[in-house]
């Protein structure tokens, strides 16, 4: 068993160029799998049917896991019984024919565009904090990108005579996005006054902690929820909300949903659309408030 789950591991890092947290909660769902089978009595991988895909979901449900949970282990069986069928070891995906649970549909939460002003007043200052962090919230609203996708950028994916940005986004896709005269401005502040006086070391990441090293996913976080506090906010901050509350502005504004979804970045256009029911409800919202007849 333990050679098959390499062999697909090693497929979606080489082939499909999954990160290693996406390649981590493959590893984690099948281990799950396999200490089901072995309850079972079942050891080995292609002796998996039908009958029990089904009841390894119905254990899924027993264990009151969320929707989303079940979901996305079963995504993950489908994807790696579909690669050994692939490389010939078993006829047919046990999964093929399972269920997928539907997720709960959430509309994204975002930032009303006087909450963003407030969360750039909040930055505003001379300290090398307060420049980082307006230089960081700028970028992040200037351009959607996600939160990894921030803490991974180097100096030289800046580029200020095009105003764009290189970002190397899910799978190691490569795209250039485009940012405004704030963030401009803003980053060129930070750069001009701040990095070269809080960076230790010869590491070229774009934003640094202040201790001087690059600045993580979770340190990006944090500052976004320091923000959030001095600005008097009352939202629970979560990484995607600026990435939101970028996409459902733009869109809004009445940008077309092609150029959202390549500015995001998304491979399908049903990952934007979302942000149309976004849309969608402020206006239904605003309707209601204010006509008459409402």
């Amino acid at each position: 068993m333990n050679e098959e789950i390499q062999s697909f591991l090693q497929y979606l890092q080489i082939e499909k160029n999954y990160s290693p947290l996406t390649i981590q909660h493959y590893q984690l769902d099948l281990n799950d799998f396999v200490r089901f089978m072995q309850k079972e009595g079942i050891n080995n991988m292609v002796d998996i049917e039908y009958l029990d895909a089904r009841l390894y979901l119905t254990d899924l449900y027993d264990k009151k896991y969320a929707r989303s949970t079940v979901s996305r282990k079963v995504s993950s069986l489908k994807s790696f019984y579909k690669f050994l069928t692939k490389e010939d070891k078993l006829d047919e995906n046990p999964f093929s024919l399972v269920f997928h649970p539907k997720q709960e549909k959430r509309l994204p939460n975002f930032f009303y565009e006087e909450e963003i002003e407030r969360l750039f007043d909040a930055c505003k200052g001379d300290t090398h904090k307060d420049v980082r962090n307006l230089a960081l919230l700028e970028l992040l609203y200037a351009t959607g990108i996600r939160v990894s996708e921030c803490s991974n950028l180097s100096l030289k994916d800046i580029d200020f005579s095009f105003h764009t940005v290189l970002v190397t986004g899910k799978g190691r896709k490569e795209r250039y996005v485009p940012f405004g005269t704030y963030a401009s401005e803003a980053i060129k502040r930070y750069l001009d006054h701040t990095r070269h006086v809080l960076v230790k070391g010869e590491h070229q990441q774009l934003f640094v902690n202040l201790k001087g090293g690059p600045l993580t996913d979770r340190g990006i976080r944090h500052i976004l929820n320091d923000v959030i506090s001095r600005a008097s906010l009352t939202h629970k901050i979560h990484p995607h909300m600026l990435r939101h509350t970028f996409a459902t502005h733009l869109l809004s504004n009445g940008a077309d949903l092609r150029s959202v979804q390549e500015l995001l970045g998304h491979s399908h256009l049903s990952s934007t659309q979302t942000y149309t029911h976004v849309t969608k409800e402020h206006l239904r919202k605003t309707y209601l408030s204010h006509h008459p007849r409402a």
